[in-house]
């Protein structure tokens, strides 16, 4: 019976392998802290709403642009992080 050789499995992967792997688990790793970072910044935008309206509720419609200027630029910052991260896969 001939079983196959381990060096065998291990002569097709090659460099170029394990840069891809590489790029794709850097890829992941940047894009997921960044959405969390967003997700961090979201919650503390809207708690912070709900306590600025519980305090003075004449303030709401004030506080409501403020409260979804905070939400865009929050939520920007996370899709610049996950376009920089297809931008160092690709190009790197």
């Amino acid at each position: 019976m001939d079983l196959p050789s381990i060096t065998a499995a291990t002569e097709a992967i090659t460099g170029e392998d394990v840069k891809g792997a590489g790029k794709a688990i850097a890829l992941g790793v940047g894009a997921g802290l960044g959405s969390i970072g967003a997700g961090i910044g979201i919650g503390f935008i809207f708690g912070k709403e709900i306590e600025s309206v519980a305090r003075q509720p004449e303030m709401k419609s004030e506080l409501e642009s403020i409260r979804w200027l905070g939400f865009a630029l929050t939520e920007a910052v996370a899709f610049y992080t996950f376009i920089f991260g297809l931008i160092a896969f690709f190009l790197s």
